[in-house]
């Protein structure tokens, strides 16, 4: 089968499309079909080995697969599986827990874990569907589980046009919320169609300046200070930090015991749960994944290329089928 590896750390140039051999289910495990596989910044910063822990981790001029989220049809299971069964069309994650993971998304098949996967949503394509996993559920988990989002309450999602920020803006409406996006001029019109209730355009304000304080601020982007955004929160606001650059994460991390609850750091989980609740949120057209761009599996690199240059509206996605 082929797949996109890389040995070397660098630019998107490090990619290569190779055959390797098509892997077997183990006895808990699900071989897919893949149609689709979503890009993700973490697939670059592991392009380029930064945080240096990725090169400490994953060593030089090892054979290093690359991705998380896909879409496919279920080929083979293993003998354990019980849930899943071959011809189901699924969504989920290829890779565990681990970063040495082989099982990069990128590729024509998949065995991965029974519980990384979830039924697609019947209403939604396969490339659609796999843009859904890291994106949807740091949303879901950053909203729901960190900033403990309540109906009624303000909202801010600082990167709202992006992969997480699309997914961020349509469940915080889904439960209740008065939603502030955060975005560039042209991206300005598809953030209030995607249900934003107010839209701040960066190049003509900064959200820090602002009069409004929000009950839950999901900061993707981190172009701002700690002190800035504190000061924009309500006397029980949370301010989540889900995305931004590794420089930045890592201070904020530390800090984040000193803070009382209110600066909240994490990387999301994937989990059989919140694939489900995704999925019908999706289902009852209460949100809908937002696809920017498409590229086929052998256009890997240019697709990580756009990625890493931090302007994407909604998610990018390979086609393999």
């Amino acid at each position: 089968m082929k797949t996109i590896v890389y040995r070397e750390f660098g630019s998107p140039d490090v990619l290569r499309l190779e055959d390797v051999e098509k892997p077997t289910p183990r006895d808990d495990e699900v071989l897919v079909a893949v149609h689709a596989a979503g890009v993700n910044m973490f697939d670059w910063y592991m392009v380029r080995g930064k945080p240096f822990v990725f090169r400490l981790v994953l060593g030089p001029r090892r054979q290093k697969p690359l991705g998380v989220d896909l879409a496919g049809v279920v080929e083979a299971v293993g003998r354990n599986v019980t849930r899943i069964k071959p011809g189901d069309e699924v969504f989920g994650t290829g890779r565990d827990k681990s970063v040495r993971s082989k099982r990069g998304s990128f590729a024509e098949y998949v065995s991965t874990y029974e519980t990384m996967l979830a039924i697609k949503p019947r209403n939604v394509s396969f490339e659609q569907a796999a843009g859904i996993p890291v994106a949807g559920l740091t949303a879901l988990q950053g909203l729901r589980n960190h900033g403990l989002l309540r109906r009624g309450q303000k909202v801010l999602v600082n990167g709202a046009s992006g992969g997480i920020g699309t997914f961020a803006v349509q469940i915080a409406k889904a439960f209740g919320a008065d939603v502030t996006g955060v975005c560039s001029t042209r991206n300005v019109e598809m953030v209030q169609r995607i249900g934003a209730d107010h839209v701040i355009d960066y190049t003509r304000e900064n959200f820090t300046t602002g009069a409004i304080r929000y009950d839950v601020i999901l900061d993707i982007v981190g172009n701002q200070s700690w002190p800035d955004c504190r000061r924009m929160l309500t006397d029980n606001g949370k301010y989540v930090a889900a995305g931004g650059p590794p420089r930045r994460a890592i201070p904020l991390m530390l800090r984040e015991p000193f803070t009382r609850g209110k600066l909240v750091t994490f990387v999301a989980r994937a989990n059989l749960a919140d694939l489900n609740v995704l999925r019908q949120l999706i289902e009852d057209g209460r949100v809908t994944p937002v696809v920017d761009r498409t590229y086929p599996l052998e256009e890997t690199a240019e697709a990580v290329r756009y990625v890493a240059a931090g302007h994407t509206r909604g998610k990018v996605v390979i086609t393999v089928r």
